[in-house]
């Protein structure tokens, strides 16, 4: 079959095709050093940042922040709950009996007093980002006001006591106010609570504080860059096809290194769950486009190279295809305005990798990488295993003399194949949390 290239039209300036990577190819040796020590002596504000010293500043004592209690009614930030920059969407209620149940944690903490009115033990189940911040936030409590607890009014809901999309449902919220109930200290405590690291706060009531929390699949470091199961993608003869039928070694549109679309083969997945519900941001343009990924997936935005997906905001442009015509291999790329985007819970996630490093989902050009906010960096590190996939070929196919035996174990059904995140990139993503600087990573 032949394979059309297209070159793109009027995007070849360096400041459009943030894709490009420059420069030779790098040495293996480079490679593992960048693995293996991976960006440790960096310039950050400054000051020369450690990457196993005790944190910013080299050592330095940073110098003692105010803080501002928060007044009556004002929540941080200043978004409603359920968006992207706060604690997301609802994920619908967690029973006793749903198998999402088994993700909330007790919490013991001796030095938080839990009000459980019911004396059913609920408002001590949480998920275990709550518990980590509310842990955080009792040392705080103490710090500030010593000989005064924290105390939690509410935590998790199994009686349906709250509005229809409430977090407490999820136990992803808690409300909490001092042991000594005093109301000028709750200015204050909510301040500290935003501290503590709550993705939400909120002086909600007279009576308390009430603080929540995004969910445990929107986790950057569980979710990666990903697609949902029902996103489509164009395989080399011109048709789409669901990325949850997409199987190894199928050729999907990408765009490679000179701002070409091609058909790049499909090497591995870096992260692949069939039935997993996650969220998702959906990014919709003006002409109609709509892109759904995770938000801590990479895509090129003009005019400031590749952002993540969770970062990109209405007016933003974003890189898209038209089909010369419906059946046609050939297609041109231009700019278009992203017009709306939301949080939306999908099922199935699917992160291909191309030898590109690269997909066109959903006609929209988007990275194969996600995490840290680099694309020439995050193809670099993914080089050992390229090669490793590009020799492994060339040896079955050469021993084995027989057409795609490589695949035949996964062609036989596409849900059979690898589930979870590739072993090489859970490897990478932990790396990249101990050394690479915080401003790099999607927080």
């Amino acid at each position: 079959m032949v394979h059309h290239h297209h070159r793109r039209r009027g995007l070849q300036a360096s400041n459009h095709c943030t894709i490009r990577r420059r420069g030779t190819t790098p040495s293996l040796l480079q490679v593992f050093l960048l693995i293996l020590c991976l960006w440790l002596p960096l310039l950050d504000n400054g000051g020369l940042v450690l990457a196993c010293g005790p944190g910013r500043g080299g050592g330095r004592r940073p110098g003692l922040r105010k803080l501002t209690p928060l007044v009556f009614k004002q929540h941080v930030p200043n978004v409603s709950e359920n968006t992207l920059p706060a604690s997301g969407i609802s994920e619908g209620r967690v029973s006793r009996h749903d198998s999402r149940f088994r993700d909330l944690v007790p919490n013991y903490n001796a030095d938080i007093i839990f009000k459980d009115e019911e004396g059913t033990g609920a408002d001590r189940l949480m998920t275990q980002r709550c518990k980590e911040k509310l842990n955080t936030l009792a040392i705080s409590v103490m710090n500030q006001w010593p000989g005064v607890k924290l105390r939690v009014t509410e935590g998790w809901d199994e009686e349906g006591k709250h509005a229809t999309d409430s977090l407490h449902y999820e136990g992803r919220a808690v409300d909490v106010t001092t042991s000594d109930r005093d109301r000028s200290k709750y200015g204050m405590l909510a301040r500290l609570a935003v501290e503590a690291g709550f993705d939400w706060v909120y002086y909600e009531s007279r009576s308390h504080i009430h603080c929540s929390v995004k969910s445990e699949s929107s986790s950057a470091a569980k979710s990666g860059g990903c697609f949902p199961g029902r996103s489509l993608v164009r395989t080399a003869d011109g048709s789409s096809k669901r990325l949850d039928q997409v199987q190894l070694g199928e050729r999907i549109a990408a765009l490679d290194s000179h701002g070409d679309i091609v058909y790049s083969e499909v090497i591995a997945f870096l992260d692949r769950s069939f039935a997993e519900r996650r969220q998702f941001v959906q990014l919709t343009t003006e002409s109609g486009r709509v892109l759904t990924l995770t938000p801590a997936h990479l895509v090129p935005v003009e005019g400031r190279s590749t952002v993540f997906a969770g970062r990109v905001q209405p007016g933003d442009k974003i890189l898209v295809s038209d089909p010369v015509n419906e059946n046609e291999v050939q297609h041109r790329l231009r700019w278009d305005k992203v017009i709306d985007n939301r949080l939306v819970l999908e099922e199935g996630i699917y992160a291909p990798l191309t030898t590109e490093g690269t997909v066109l989902v959903d006609d929209v050009v988007a990275s194969c990488y996600a995490f840290v906010d680099n694309q020439e960096l995050a193809h670099f590190a993914f080089l050992p295993y390229r090669m490793w996939s590009a020799v492994r070929t060339f040896f079955e196919r050469r021993l084995l003399e027989a057409e795609d035996l490589r695949y035949t174990d996964v062609r036989q059904d596409s849900r059979t194949g690898q589930e979870g995140i590739l072993g090489y990139a859970s490897f990478l993503y932990w790396i990249s949390s101990y050394v690479t600087p915080s401003r790099m990573l999607y927080q």
